[in-house]
């Protein structure tokens, strides 16, 4: 029984029956003879028999394959699981199954100027003459060839004809610092390397030729440099290169596809590599495939002809996840630029024109949208937006109720949770499910995730550790480099032996749905009582005055704890007249014990360049630990910003 006040969305029974999930659950009627009272029953049916329920994905979205598989799982083992031995595909060519003349490819929005499509036959055509040029300088089954690109239209037709080839590709957006770069790609041996002569963000203009330069001379395995003009149009200005134009002047030739085996590498992907070397996270093109064709389908339930939006560099997985919707037969919409520039509207306002049927952000994007007190659902005609999809941070109780009285009450909220680690989410959006506030709607089909207790107990509505307990198709096959599977099972397998375990507290309800309290390994262990950081980041973003905020808990050699908190103010909020309203909100809203020892200003918060608050670096940093070995610098979103915290070490408490 849901609570009245909790209820913030209900499924109407013609959205139900025109989904995705819907027809799906149809199709295992009629060709399984399996039927389904409810998601729940469907969901526990998939992480029960998952061989036939990965098969099920195999055979309704007739996967185009070049042989044939032996079994569908050799084995239940994490990590080591192999799936669909034998079977060869391409995952570019599900992709242009999907091509039409009805509608664009792409639709592409600079920060400067008017949106720009691509028809399906012009993406095939640039495609197809980037495929023929890599091949002639010999790029091959297996080889690397990297984008150092802003997210425009050239990395996906890169990515696409480089996947075509059989070949492996990587990418970081360019607002990355060099040595960020070059930790990344110097790991996975590039022979080519695909730049932006720069990007444009918040109305400046970057240039990127140098670092592009440096980046090559850096990495000896880099054969090639080809140039995108993001700037201006021109003539290559980077030494050595060849330009983007020039190879879309050359031969055509014909798109055809290279048949590789299912666990054959897609991507790779990379860690935030904040305190340490990031690892170079290893997909499968099957894998990722199976995976995409399910959650984007099932979980956004995308359809032909529409048009689906997530704001992403392509320096995160968002970006390699928005593929999928090509699989769809949707319309990817591409924005290259700042989301608040010239202000937090634009993306609303673009939401209108296109129109934007579903629409994909973070949570800090939404929570900032909330904090101005923006109304886009009264400024803009947003009667086409069917769904927003929130993720990157977990999204608080206010913010739901912000996107219902502000946006639209007919909206489907999806907030879903996942990660580089396997490039889609583990729980997320179900559309035959009620939106209550605070909550996100279930865990994703053939998902087996549970929360978990220190003795390795399942746990309900309780906090536990998040905890996948069979394989999916989309975890890594490998991390790149990684002798012998090292750092694969020490960051996954480390605590519960043949179980995932993501670093993450949920809290599961019995109908299904969980709050996502924050990471595991940033959790305050206060007096004995766990505190996700996600419930007082949700108070903190009510209060007038608070910009950001960050709280860490610092065990004592004594025995004892210290738990500061620091916040970003806006302007002209002024600190002490602050704290008390912040420690009542937190003792009335949470508990006396989510209440800090003390309130102390920072200038900014630091943050990962994925959008993560650097928790353990800060905690690390004021416990005196040596910074260049609590954090890696380069992989910072504001790297001055830590400079305040490893100041601080040693003094607080």
């Amino acid at each position: 029984m849901v609570e009245s006040e909790q209820l913030l969305w209900n499924p109407p029974d013609d959205f139900i029956a025109h989904s995705n999930l819907c027809k799906f659950e149809q199709w295992l009627c009629q060709h399984k003879d399996l039927y389904f009272n409810n998601y729940n029953e469907l969901w526990e049916w998939s992480v029960t028999e998952i061989e036939m329920f990965w098969e099920s994905i195999w055979e309704y979205f007739e996967i185009i394959h070049h042989s044939p598989y032996s079994n569908v799982l050799s084995s239940h083992s994490m990590p080591g699981a192999q799936w669909f031995e034998g079977a060869t595909l391409n995952y570019a060519e599900h992709i242009f199954r999907q091509k039409s003349s009805d509608r664009p490819a792409l639709i592409f929005q600079p920060e400067h100027g008017t949106p720009k499509s691509v028809s399906w036959s012009e993406l095939e055509q640039k495609v197809a003459r980037v495929r023929t040029y890599l091949k002639s300088i010999g790029v091959e089954k297996g080889d690397r060839v990297c984008g150092y690109i802003p997210n425009i239209p050239e990395a996906i037709i890169s990515f696409l004809a480089v996947n075509s080839l059989g070949a492996i590709w990587s990418c970081c957006s360019p607002d990355f610092g060099m040595n960020t770069v070059i930790d990344r790609f110097a790991q996975i041996e590039p022979k080519v390397l695909i730049a932006g002569d720069g990007y444009r963000y918040g109305g400046k203009t970057i240039s990127r030729q140098s670092e592009t330069l440096q980046i090559a001379e850096s990495i000896s395995s880099i054969q090639a440099i080809i140039e995108v003009s993001v700037l201006g149009p021109g003539p290559s200005s980077t030494q050595g290169a060849v330009h983007w134009d020039e190879i879309q002047t050359g031969e055509t030739g014909t798109l055809t596809f290279e048949a590789v085996e299912f666990n054959h590498p897609i991507w790779v992907l990379y860690s935030s590599g904040t305190t340490g070397k990031p690892k170079a996270i290893t997909h499968s093109h099957g894998g990722v495939l199976l995976e995409h064709l399910k959650y984007m389908h099932f979980h956004n339930d995308v359809h032909p002809g529409e048009n689906f939006f997530w704001f992403t560099t392509t320096g995160w997985m968002m970006w390699n996840f928005l593929q999928a919707s090509l699989l769809a037969g949707a319309t990817a919409v591409l924005y290259d630029g700042s989301p608040g520039y010239p202000d937090l509207n634009t993306l609303w306002k673009l939401t209108e024109e296109l129109p934007i049927h579903h629409f994909g952000t973070s949570a800090p994007f939404l929570i900032a949208c909330m904090k101005k007190e923006l109304t886009p659902g009264s400024d803009f005609d947003l009667t086409e937006l069917r769904s927003i999809g929130s993720t990157g941070a977990p999204l608080p109780p206010e913010a739901f109720e912000w996107v219902y009285e502000h946006i639209s009450t007919d909206v489907w909220l999806c907030s879903m949770s996942g990660g580089t680690d396997v490039c889609t989410a583990f729980v997320g959006g179900i559309p035959n499910k009620p939106v209550l506030r605070g909550k996100i709607q279930g865990c994703a089909l053939g998902c087996a995730l549970y929360g978990f207790d220190d003795n390795g107990n399942k746990v309900t509505n309780a906090l536990g550790e998040m905890v996948i307990t069979k394989p999916m198709p989309s975890m890594p096959v490998y991390f790149w480099g990684d002798e012998n599977n090292t750092r694969y099972t020490a960051s996954y397998f480390g605590k519960y032996p043949g179980m995932w375990r993501h670093g993450d507290w949920i809290q599961l309800s019995e109908d299904g749905s969980l709050v996502i309290q924050g990471r595991s390994d940033a959790t305050l262990n206060r007096k004995g009582i766990r505190i996700g950081t996600a419930e007082i980041y949700s108070v903190l973003d009510q209060i007038p005055g608070v910009k950001d905020s960050l709280i860490v808990n610092l065990e004592k050699k004594t025995g004892d704890d210290f738990m500061p908190l620091f916040i970003s103010l806006e302007e002209g909020a002024d600190l002490e007249a602050i704290t008390p309203t912040v420690n009542e909100e937190l003792k009335t809203k949470c508990s006396p014990r989510h209440v800090p020892d003390q309130v102390i200003a920072a200038p900014d918060i630091p943050y990962t360049l994925s959008g993560k608050k650097m928790e353990i670096p800060v905690k690390k940093a004021l416990l005196g630990m040596d910074v260049s070995k609590s954090m890696n610098k380069d992989a910072s979103r504001n790297p001055e910003a830590m400079d305040f915290f490893v100041q601080l070490a040693g003094i607080l408490g």
